[in-house]
């Protein structure tokens, strides 16, 4: 069976949602094993077939926890090539978090990603979220053959 990660930062609890909701997705295709965290150790990270990232955008940047743990995995070597990588995130003026999620996963890491990043102005919509578990559905299910 195929391991998916959803991890995930929400100061507001708009990513948060964002994440339950690719979480539900996810299971629903009942192909993958979901877990859904909010930190994760970078020597975590090799065990994932897929891996979410959950980063509102504060001040145009990441979050501080995100920016350790891409470094760390740097740092360490960790391998993430070729695994599926995807981003989301709220955000109240700018969005670029997410965007920055994709571009170290893809350039960095080598992982293949999912584009674009899934963005919510503020508090996710039904709309917003119902991609979302479409999101976690579609890329649980393209890991039908990793199993």
């Amino acid at each position: 069976m195929s391991k998916i990660l959803i991890l995930y930062y929400s100061q507001t609890g708009n990513t948060e949602k964002m994440a339950n909701a690719i979480a539900e997705g996810a299971k629903s295709a009942g192909s993958s094993e979901v877990e859904l965290n909010y930190h994760v150790e970078a020597d975590e990270l090799d065990k994932f077939d897929a891996i979410f990232v959950g980063a509102p955008t504060y001040h145009h940047d990441l979050p501080i926890d995100m920016k350790k743990l891409f470094e760390e995995v740097a740092v360490k070597g960790i391998s993430l090539k070729g695994k599926v990588g995807a981003a989301f995130g709220s955000y109240g003026w700018s969005g670029e978090a997410p965007k920055f999620v994709l571009e170290i996963m893809k350039n960095k890491f080598e992982m293949r990603v999912v584009e674009p990043p899934l963005l919510a102005k503020y508090a996710p919509d039904q709309n917003i979220l119902s991609k979302c578990r479409d999101l976690g559905k579609r890329v649980s299910e393209s890991l039908i053959h990793v199993a």
